[in-house]
């Protein structure tokens, strides 16, 4: 979705508003940037050392700014030499750090309101009257590193959010207030789904019930590319450092990469399952006839992330992707992404995903590789592959990889959060001579370098689920959810056919379990409701044993209460909901 660009020029003055309230508060402060960003804006600032900031400044600063705004002053923009920008700015070191690092033909410019001036390119606001006090908040601080460099100091990041209208912030609050409440983080422990030890930042360590979830969402993907017509394969997750320095990952991607030593060898982690799929294509003679050659790889990737950058499940170091890599002629493009398109509309409308999909088209980039006719034609074949699966999308202009464009594909939540998950990209590099010189024998009996499609439906199947329990807040579907039936007998005298009725759903494959502890039916039932969101819950008394047959109590999103089913009945209901995948209950 394209920014308001008038939106975020309220933002940047707001962030302005913000710097000079924080001065005005805190004599002594270093400023450093504030730009506006998704939602609102931020600013870094190096606080003087008598003071050290909290989130209980926020009151203090808001005021502050309210007092700005009402000044009704205007935003005044100067033009003034490096000379002049630097004796402005002499007491203030970041400053003078942009300023010193910007090329002598550079225009410099500055934003005066209400007698504070910063460094800006601008544009800004023509007065404060147009930034409404009461449409604005700050939400949290966070430390970050000067220029992004963790060798230079860390300064205090104070986020705010910002809209043109009242309504607007409190809409967007409210929903602030309902993601922190489906923090997955929250609901992973809730749920007992999985935990990060602090000590092994970035991996997942997965308990019964998130496994059983992330085997579910495996295997619902490998069975959609079987049918697909991919074949499955399994690289090794450790690689030698000649194979990463032909495929150049070793070049551009090291730092990121985990490295090993094995008899005076270097070896890498595999960060990226493509080299591996290049190896096995290359294993034996190919014909033009072998192709498509399609190779799924639920292949397990390390990458040396960061740990600022870590969050949850849905940024980390170790991940599984629902990779595969597509062999092909030119020829063969169009069809294979119209193919990929249609299998990701496919996945996502499983999952309700497919309404609001967005879709981008990165094109050249001015660094780049190849021949423009050879960009053009690849360019056009994403192109028309998109019109074939009937989607629209948006033309990134040059944000194409350095050897071919991509398609990326950005699903929106429950919650209108954008999630660019799956991916198709165009690489003619990689099989080439200059890399991993890939062949096959043409229909003329001479050797090609094939094409190599690059996709992604879900990306790593880490994230996918941490977007999934954020999306349902925890009450997955049920043919997802670890616990899809819950057997809760009315009193102990029926703890035997609860039992029973467990045990007939497992043996059809459905994940039941049967609660016969001492606790009382009713704190049963709130506990499976509130803390486990089991989908079906099954009340079992006399009547039911008699009968042979279930009280089923529906999750209260599926809009129905209760129905009684005779026990076969219940479970032949439940497997076709699961053979379907069905989005809910």
């Amino acid at each position: 979705m394209a920014l308001d660009e008038n939106l975020q020029t309220v933002r940047h003055s707001c962030a302005h508003v913000m710097a000079e309230a924080v001065l005005r508060l805190f004599p002594g402060t270093k400023i450093a940037i504030g730009p506006a960003i998704d939602n609102g804006f931020y600013y870094d600032f190096d606080f003087p050392a008598d003071h050290k900031a909290s989130e209980t400044d926020f009151a203090a600063i808001e005021k502050e700014m309210r007092k700005i705004l009402s000044s009704n002053s205007e935003f005044v923009r100067n033009e003034v030499t490096k000379e002049q920008a630097l004796e402005l700015f002499k007491d203030q070191p970041y400053k003078v750090e942009l300023i010193n690092d910007l090329p002598d033909s550079e225009k410099i410019t500055t934003y005066t309101q209400d007698g504070f001036t910063d460094l800006c390119r601008g544009p800004h606001v023509a007065s404060t009257k147009e930034i409404n006090a009461q449409s604005f908040k700050i939400t949290k601080m966070a430390g970050a590193y000067w220029r992004g460099d963790v060798n230079r100091p860390v300064l205090t990041r104070l986020y705010a959010v910002c809209f043109a209208k009242p309504n607007d912030l409190k809409d967007y609050l409210a929903k602030l207030e309902e993601a922190e409440r489906r923090d997955h983080r929250k609901l992973g422990t809730q749920l007992d789904l999985f935990h990060i030890d602090p000590e092994d930042p970035g991996q997942i360590f997965w308990h019964p019930n998130g496994w059983s979830m992330y085997v579910t969402l495996q295997d619902y993907m490998r069975d959609k590319v079987v049918r697909d017509g991919y074949q499955e394969v399994n690289t090794p997750a450790v690689m030698p450092r000649t194979l990463w320095e032909r495929s150049g990952h070793w070049g551009h991607y090291q730092k990121n990469m985990f490295i090993t030593e094995s008899e005076k060898r270097i070896f890498a982690i595999k960060p990226m399952n493509c080299p591996g799929a290049l190896e096995i294509f290359k294993s034996r003679t190919r014909s033009y006839k072998d192709l498509p050659l399609r190779l799924a790889e639920f292949g397990h990737c390390v990458r040396n992330e960061p740990s600022g950058t870590l969050h949850g499940i849905m940024r980390v170091r170790g991940f599984v992707q629902d990779d595969a890599h597509i062999i092909c002629t030119e020829d063969q493009i169009e069809a294979e992404v119209t193919k990929f398109c249609h299998l990701l509309l496919d996945v996502y409308k499983d999952f309700g995903f497919d309404k609001n999909l967005l879709v981008k088209l990165s094109t050249m980039p001015e660094d780049h590789v190849g021949e423009l006719a050879t960009w053009q034609h690849a360019e056009s074949a994403l192109a028309a592959a998109c019109k074939a699966a009937g989607m629209e999308y948006e033309i990134q202009p040059g944000e194409g990889a350095f050897y071919g464009p991509k398609l990326e594909f950005t699903l929106v939540d429950a919650l209108d959060r954008q999630w660019q998950c799956g991916t198709i990209q165009l690489d003619y590099q990689l099989p080439s001579a200059e890399r991993l010189d890939a062949q096959y024998i043409g229909s003329d009996n001479q050797k090609h370098h094939p094409v190599m499609l690059h996709r992604a439906v879900m990306g790593s199947l880490e994230r996918f689920l941490g977007i999934l329990i954020e999306n349902y807040a925890g009450a997955m579907p049920a043919w997802l959810h670890f616990e899809q039936a819950a057997v809760v007998p009315v009193s102990p005298e029926f703890n035997e056919y609860a039992q029973t009725v467990a045990d007939t759903l497992r043996a059809a494959k459905i994940r039941a379990n049967a609660y016969v502890d001492d606790s009382n039916m009713k704190n049963k039932i709130k506990m499976i409701t509130s803390e486990h969101k089991t989908p079906y819950i099954l009340v079992v008394g006399a009547k039911e044993r008699d009968e042979n047959a279930v009280c089923v109590r529906f999750r209260a999103s599926s809009g129905l209460q209760q129905k009684t089913f005779e026990l076969k009945e219940f479970r032949d209901y439940v497997l076709d909901k699961v053979a379907t995948h069905f989005n809910g209950i």
